[in-house]
C-alpha cells in the first residue's frame, strides 16, 4: 500500500508539474509580447501588451483559471494514459472539476500598490462538487476554510478527522470540520520574528524584489521575438484575438538558459529547471489566445492537450479569465485561531508555509 501511494504521489506531481509549466509559458508570452522582433509581429504583441499594462491601471481585478477537461483527457496529458501509472481516478476527476478564483482590491491602481495598499485579497480553489480551500486577506486578519476530507479523497491520503486532533490542537476542530476560521497575521508576524523565522509573513513570502523582475523580464523580451509569432484574429462587437505561438522545448529552453544567470537572485527554492529536465518537455507547437474587448484583456487560452505524449487527440483547455472583483468581505463568525497554536503539523500551518 506504501508503493502504491508513493507512486500515485509521483504520477500526481508529474501532470501537476506539466500543468504548471503550460503555465508559465502562458504567463511569459503575457508579459513580453510587446517585445517581438519583426515588424510583422509588433502590431498584434503591442496590443496583448498594452492591454496587460491596462490590468495594472485597474484599483479591482479578478481572474479565474478553468480547466475543461475530462478524467481521460487529463490522463493522456500527464503522459500516463492507458498505463498502469494513471493517475487515480478520484485525482483526475478533482483535477477535471478543478477552477481558481483570484480577487484583489486596493486604494491605488494595482501596479503601484505594496502590500500595505490592499483592501482585501481573496483566493478560492473549487472542485467539481464545492469550495475546497479559500482564504481572504482583509485588514489585520487572514480567514480560511477547507474541505479536507474531500482533498483527501481526491490526493488518495487519508485525513485526520477532528476526533483525532490531540488536547494541545483542540482549537483546529472548526479547521477540520470545513468552517471559517481566522488568524492575526500581525500577531503571526511577531511570533515568526521572535522565533527566528521570516518576517515576511505569509502574505510576502518568496516575493521577487523588482529590480530581479526586470531583469527577469529584460531576459525574457528578446527570447519571446525570436520564439514566437504573433497574429490577429477580427471579431464582432469590439472583440479581437491575439494568437501567439511557438515550439514549447525551444521557447522554454531559451527562455530558462537567459533566466538560469540569475538563480541566485530568486527567492530560496525556486529552482529553475535543468537542460536535462527541459529534454523532456514537448517538441511541439503550442498557441495561446488572447481575447480582448475594446483594447481591455479578457481571456487566455491555451490547449494543453499538444502536451500529450498519447498518439490519441485531446482537449484540454486552460482557459484564464478577466473581470472587476467583486466584494470581498470578512466572513461572519469565523474562529479567532491563537497563534500559538499554528504548529507546523497542523492544516493551517501547513497551508501558512509550515508555521512557526
Amino acid at each position: 500500500m506504501r508503493a502504491r501511494a508513493v507512486l500515485q504521489e509521483e504520477t500526481i506531481i508529474t501532470v501537476i508539474r506539466k500543468t504548471v509549466t503550460a503555465v508559465g509559458c502562458t504567463a511569459v508570452l503575457l508579459t513580453a509580447a510587446a517585445a517581438c522582433g519583426t515588424v510583422e509581429n509588433l502590431t498584434a504583441g503591442q496590443k496583448v501588451d498594452h492591454a496587460a499594462s491596462r490590468l495594472g491601471e485597474q484599483k479591482s481585478l479578478a481572474f479565474q483559471l478553468d480547466l475543461d477537461a475530462d478524467a481521460d483527457a487529463i490522463n493522456a496529458v500527464a503522459g500516463e494514459g492507458g498505463s498502469d501509472e494513471s493517475l487515480p481516478p478520484a485525482f483526475a476527476k478533482f483535477v477535471s472539476g478543478l477552477r481558481v478564483d483570484v480577487a484583489v482590491k486596493s486604494r491605488k491602481t494595482l501596479a503601484d500598490s505594496g502590500q500595505k495598499d490592499l483592501i482585501g485579497t481573496s483566493v478560492r480553489i473549487a472542485g467539481a462538487d464545492g469550495v475546497l480551500v479559500e482564504y481572504r486577506i482583509i485588514g489585520d486578519f487572514m480567514y480560511y476554510r477547507s474541505d479536507m476530507k474531500a482533498v483527501g479523497e481526491a490526493m488518495g491520503v487519508p485525513m485526520p478527522s477532528a476526533d483525532d486532533l490531540p488536547p494541545s490542537q483542540k482549537e483546529l476542530k472548526k479547521v477540520l470540520e470545513g468552517d471559517w476560521v481566522k488568524v492575526d497575521t500581525k500577531g503571526l508576524e511577531s511570533a515568526r520574528k521572535s522565533a527566528g523565522g521570516t518576517s515576511k509573513g505569509a502574505a510576502g513570502e518568496g516575493d521577487i524584489d523588482a529590480k530581479t523582475q526586470k531583469k527577469m523580464l529584460d531576459a525574457v523580451r528578446g527570447v519571446i521575438g525570436r520564439k514566437v509569432t504573433f497574429r490577429t484574429k477580427g471579431g464582432a462587437d469590439g472583440v479581437e484575438h491575439v494568437v501567439a505561438t511557438g515550439n514549447v522545448r525551444d521557447l522554454l529552453t531559451a527562455v530558462f538558459d537567459k533566466l538560469r544567470p540569475l538563480q541566485g537572485d530568486l527567492p530560496a527554492g525556486a529552482e529553475l529547471p535543468t537542460a536535462k529536465d527541459l529534454k523532456d518537455a514537448p517538441d511541439k507547437k503550442a498557441s495561446v489566445d488572447f481575447t480582448l474587448k475594446n483594447g481591455d484583456l479578457r481571456q487566455i487560452k491555451v490547449d494543453l492537450g499538444v502536451l500529450a505524449d498519447s498518439p490519441a487527440k485531446a482537449k484540454l483547455p486552460l482557459v484564464l479569465k478577466f473581470s472587476e472583483a467583486g466584494d470581498i468581505s470578512a466572513p461572519a463568525g469565523a474562529t479567532e485561531i491563537p497563534v500559538d497554536k499554528i504548529s507546523e503539523g497542523s492544516p493551517l500551518g501547513a497551508f501558512m508555509g509550515g508555521g512557526l
